[in-house]
């Protein structure tokens, strides 16, 4: 049977076409995925995203092995409350599962993983943990609710103690603290600012029919998935697994290769590909006329060789049709991509195509 988070009766009575995703009966829209779309771009939506992992580690050795664990660098964080997106590699350098790492204390972090990798994750993490000196804790009892949109911040604190929504005012971008019974994290996946909330499962009902009363719509995971694919934000297994590197995903910012003496999992294999260079390029790209690009589409560069689609929509917001792939190296501005069998041109472009509720590319 499928797992249910503890909002599963209130997407029922909101109307919710459920799916299974990753084991989780969720939510794929409310009735119109577009509508969605455009609540979050113009005013604030609310999403169930209880469904991902958060894991709790503690304990002197943390840091270390978190430095060890990650390709990004943990010591970059400073100020309790900093997170910090990595990808977590294996020994060839593929990407096992892309997350985020909050410092909340030299021997306290919070890492939050995506619900398809989960059993995976968790695994490889527990084996790679022996011989440092921490405690792994799944939190289970958690739920998550991600608020998002030009107005989600200002309905969230709304909500708060007068302390705590101070706090919650003051929230840098990629922070998060604890206020009360919530961790409130100035975090998301939409390319619009929001929080992300993380709260007992007893409690989120309650918060969410709050939230609703605000007047926060709740959006399904179609809608998540074009506002990300919009933002430039790429999906684990869709853009980048354990067969493709951060260097041929467009996340090469995120690998921290110094200090040099930080032997972190899957840097030699990182290293060779370096110096070696990668075949193929992540860029983003804009058809030229009426069609919908979508994933496994092949890309052809005339005179230089061929890719392939790793993510496609038709974008609410622009009104065309977008996607993320990998390209020949040597690939210019322009390309076709086959689909029913027909070659239609694009346009090669750097992600994202929408932040903040605007166009980021020229159309």
């Amino acid at each position: 049977m499928a797992n249910r988070t503890a909002l599963y009766d209130k997407h029922l009575e909101a109307g919710a076409r459920m799916v299974d995703f990753a084991g989780w009966e969720m939510p794929i829209h409310y009735g119109s995925q577009i509508e969605e779309h455009h609540t979050v771009r113009e005013a604030a939506g609310m999403f169930d995203v209880s469904h991902m992992v958060v894991v709790d580690l503690r304990g002197a050795g943390v840091r270390d092995y978190l430095r060890h664990l990650l390709a990004n660098d943990i010591a970059k964080l400073r100020t309790p409350g900093k997170a910090l997106y990595s990808c977590m590699l294996n020994e060839r350098g593929g990407v096992i599962d892309d997350l985020i790492t909050y410092y909340l204390a030299d021997d306290f972090y919070r890492v939050v993983v995506n619900a398809a990798t989960r059993d995976k994750d968790l695994a490889w993490m527990r084996r790679q943990a022996e011989g440092f000196d921490l405690s792994l804790t799944e939190r289970d009892e958690l739920s998550m609710i991600a608020v998002q949109g030009p107005r989600a911040r200002e309905i969230v604190c709304t909500l708060l103690e007068d302390g705590d929504r101070t706090a919650a005012e003051n929230l840098g971008v990629f922070v998060g603290q604890q206020l009360g019974e919530l961790f409130i994290a100035r975090t998301g996946y939409t390319g619009e600012d929001g929080f992300e909330i993380m709260l007992p499962n007893a409690d989120a009902p309650g918060f969410w029919d709050a939230l609703a009363a605000a007047g926060v719509k709740p959006i399904g995971l179609g809608a998540r998935d074009t506002l990300r694919l919009e933002a430039g934000m790429n999906l684990y297994g869709t853009d980048m697994d354990e067969g493709i590197s951060p260097l041929e995903a467009g996340l090469a910012w995120t690998v921290a290769w110094e200090p040099a003496e930080r032997d972190f999992i899957g840097r030699q294999a990182l290293e060779q590909q370096k110096a070696g260079g990668v075949k193929q390029k992540f860029v983003g790209l804009v058809l030229e006329g009426k069609g919908v690009l979508r994933s496994h589409q092949k890309i052809i560069v005339e005179g230089v060789g061929e890719g392939e689609v790793t993510s496609g929509t038709f974008s609410p917001t622009l009104g065309v049709a977008i996607a993320m792939g990998r390209v020949p190296v040597g690939t210019d501005a322009r390309c076709e991509v086959e689909i029913r069998n027909k070659r239609l041109p694009a346009r090669i472009v750097k992600p994202p195509f929408v932040r903040n509720g605007k166009a980021c590319i020229e159309l």
